[in-house]
């Protein structure tokens, strides 16, 4: 005798058919090895399908009053809760352009009446099992593209925080505050959104090449962590050999990464930007940058981009030391800079953008908390 437990664990078999005597014979043919759901008509098998407890699988009569058995199959094939359901035909048609119909719309096997009971259920089986195996198949693969998902979460969320906490060490040591990095974060991602079609930038441009972009932008002053108090917070302008050795922030921040790197012991996709911008964004056009005295397009792109967004930023913040210069005027610098100091096509689509880069100042401008709070801490380093 079967337990309540073991009838529920049966595989459900919808029968649908107009003709009573067909529907009680299959019921009779089935009920010892599964659950048998019964429908006399193609509206009521699509009510019985889409209920909260969907059969496995369905035997389907052709010709049947409104809406045949074809239609019934197509319907439940076109919607993506139901196509995966097994469908036999079972019907008195017999001719092969008939079968072939009811193949070519999905359904799973054809039996032609009068039927042979072992030849059903032989077919119904196989077709249980094929679905069980489809079934462990599918949620396999969804397993795996979500555990796919977690972790990707997992790593990029590493690199996040990895970027942020080597920005923020940088950023306690300089009178930049941390609404700096947010800003040139998003001046880079503007520029490089509308450049991604530019015949000169769309080989680099790319969505991923955007995205880690976005994450290496934080970076471009790491290498300040390794300049002297006495220089990094000098209020006034630098000595000649003062200026020298606040340049070599960009070599000692490509040194950093690179340590960071050699930790790893594998080559970074979004370290490799971020060793790019920190040691070339101080570059200019026109080859009077620093460090290597690179010109034109033998300067990295990400740093072309950086440049752009570092001096904007920088022109119109304001430091302890300094008050923030206008944004029209920062605007017009940038432009005079075209071709000297900057890629020309960049400062174009910077002054296309220069609404949009004001928006982005105002929506992370720095606060008077945020400047006391430097102050108070640059004051205690250098008391």
């Amino acid at each position: 005798m079967e337990t309540p437990s073991q009838f529920t664990e049966r595989k459900t078999v919808l029968v649908v058919d107009d003709t009573p005597d067909n529907l009680s014979l299959m019921s009779g043919l089935l009920k010892d090895h599964y659950r048998v759901k019964l429908a006399n008509n193609g509206e009521k098998a699509l009510l019985a399908v889409r209920a909260a407890a969907p059969p496995d699988l369905i035997l389907l009569d052709v010709m049947m009053p409104g809406m045949s058995g074809y239609e019934v199959c197509q319907r439940l094939k076109e919607d993506p809760a139901t196509r995966d359901i097994p469908i036999i035909f079972l019907t008195a048609m017999t001719a092969v352009e008939d079968e072939k119909k009811g193949l070519d719309l999905g359904a799973a096997d054809y039996i032609t009446k009068p039927i042979s009971p072992p030849i059903v259920l032989a077919r119904v089986k196989t077709q249980l099992e094929n679905k069980s195996a489809a079934d462990f198949l599918r949620n396999q693969a969804e397993f795996l593209r979500l555990e796919v998902e977690r972790q990707t979460r997992r790593v990029n969320a590493i690199q996040d925080v990895t970027i942020l906490a080597m920005a923020s060490l940088a950023e306690t040591r300089d009178s930049d505050t941390g609404n700096h990095i947010r800003r040139t974060q998003f001046y880079v991602i503007e520029l490089a959104k509308r450049l991604k079609d530019h015949p000169r930038f769309r080989h680099f441009l790319t969505d991923d090449n955007i995205e880690l972009l976005f994450k290496s932008a934080p970076l471009h002053d790491i290498g300040k962590v390794g300049i002297p108090d006495r220089i990094l917070l000098k209020p006034g302008r630098f000595e000649p050999h003062e200026f020298e050795i606040m340049k070599t922030h960009t070599t000692l921040g490509r040194e950093a990464i690179e340590q960071a790197e050699k930790a790893l012991d594998i080559e970074v996709d979004f370290l490799k930007l971020a060793k790019e911008i920190a040691y070339s964004h101080q570059e200019k056009w026109d080859g009077s940058g620093y460090p290597e005295g690179l010109s034109c397009d033998d300067i990295p792109i990400s740093a072309r981009l950086m440049a752009v967004a570092d001096v904007y930023d920088a022109l119109i913040s304001r430091r302890i030391y300094k008050e923030g210069m206008p944004h029209e005027k920062a605007v017009d610098i940038i432009r005079d800079g075209s071709g000297s100091h900057f890629d020309p096509d960049i400062v174009d689509v910077f002054l296309d953008a220069m609404e949009v880069f004001r928006e982005i100042a105002l929506r992370y401008a720095d606060s008077d908390s945020d400047m006391k709070r430097k102050a108070d801490f640059l004051a205690s380093a250098t008391g």
